[in-house]
């Protein structure tokens, strides 16, 4: 299939947690700026038309999707009231340019809601493939109470019928919850039965359930910068769907090229922008289906899905990515540096972390 690279401006790169509790510090601080000004994006770039993109089929059904979708953690979370007319046009951009994965959870604050008003408000988003979570326990073993509100809640804020990939959030009670996302896809509620989680060391346990054939999808943390991927080999040999979510490791990648060049092989693949750069090198691993970036910010999903066009590296193209970036000072030590550094969403997590704080 013939691929075009669109020309887009380089990214202005985040300026100023590893675990939840450096997380929950950079979230109660505040917006960095104000939610009326966030709420207008300021000219940049214009969308990209969709044309051919760099697509990957689900390994389960052939069905193809997109390999860059959007991540709502935190980006999408605001408080009732709050202007979120900026979420609304990232995901307008982000249909214009081609997208089609959007991934959200119960867990995202007000994520689902966000996602369900844009989709209700913009056309044609009736093919949208939404990838969302459960995350569930019930009153007593297997019961399955709270799971059916949390589906049918989901399904009522994303104005759908049916969700596409329903996954076992962070491996909550995934002994329980997999048999049941197993009964919803074969009641119709659901289309694939996925699990996920974001640290190294549930991998393994990923890998695991991969190999008893019970997952169609999973989605795991991999990134130029966070390459332990064990289970993308498993779930390459089981045939099994593969989600990526920090790409840019919550805006550390950013922060440590703030103010750099792009190397000049960059243009070897296409790449204008960092979001690019970082992106391509995740597609490149053959067995990730789509990556799903994260932003609030109009002008960044452009960029991002600029990594949607042009060729992906080879291996001999992502070793001398991996040996750029570790030629940068910092980059040895990016994965114990806080989540997001210099910014601020102030959403319902961030203000539930505030008074939870207070109350202890």
């Amino acid at each position: 299939m013939p691929l075009t690279t669109p020309t887009l401006s380089r990214r202005g790169v985040l300026s100023g947690a590893a675990s939840l509790g450096a997380a929950s510090a950079v979230l109660a601080a505040g917006p960095a700026t104000s939610p009326a000004a966030a709420q207008t994006p300021a000219a940049g770039p214009a969308p990209v038309p969709a044309g051919d993109v760099i697509s990957r089929a689900i390994p389960r059904s052939g069905e193809v999707l997109p390999a860059v979708g959007l991540g709502t953690f935190l980006t999408f979370d605001v408080v009732p009231g709050q202007k979120r007319g900026h979420l609304i046009e990232v995901v307008r951009r982000f249909r214009a340019a081609g997208g089609r994965v959007i991934d959200t959870s119960p867990l995202y604050g007000s994520g689902e809601i966000t996602v369900g008003a844009a989709l209700a408000s913009i056309e044609g988003t009736d093919d949208v493939f939404v990838t969302n979570k459960i995350w569930s326990t019930g009153e007593y073993l297997a019961d399955d109470s709270h799971a059916r509100r949390s589906l049918d809640q989901s399904l009522g804020r994303l104005w759908r019928e049916k969700i596409d990939v329903m996954q076992c959030h962070s491996l909550v009670n995934v002994d329980v919850v997999v048999p049941l996302m197993k009964a919803w896809k074969k009641e119709g509620r659901v289309r694939f039965v996925g699990a996920s989680h974001h640290e190294n060391a549930y991998q393994s346990v990923l890998a695991g359930w991969i190999g008893r054939g019970g997952l169609d999808f999973v989605q795991v943390n991999y990134s130029i910068a966070n390459r332990a991927a064990s289970v993308l080999k498993e779930a390459a040999a089981k045939g099994c769907g593969v989600l990526i979510n920090m790409p840019f490791e919550k805006a550390r990648l950013f922060k440590l090229v703030e103010g750099r060049p792009l190397p000049d092989f960059a243009a070897d693949i296409g790449a204008k922008s960092w979001a690019a750069f970082f992106l391509k090198f995740v597609l490149g691993h053959p067995a990730v289906t789509c990556a799903l970036p994260s932003t609030s910010n109009p002008d960044h999903l452009v960029e991002n899905m600029e990594a949607l066009r042009g060729p992906l590296p080879d291996e001999a193209m992502r070793a001398r990515m991996i040996g750029h970036m570790e030629s940068l000072p910092g980059f040895a030590e990016l994965m114990s540096t806080p989540w997001y550094p210099g910014k601020r969403y102030p959403g319902l997590i961030a203000r539930a972390q505030a008074e939870l704080r207070a109350r202890a």
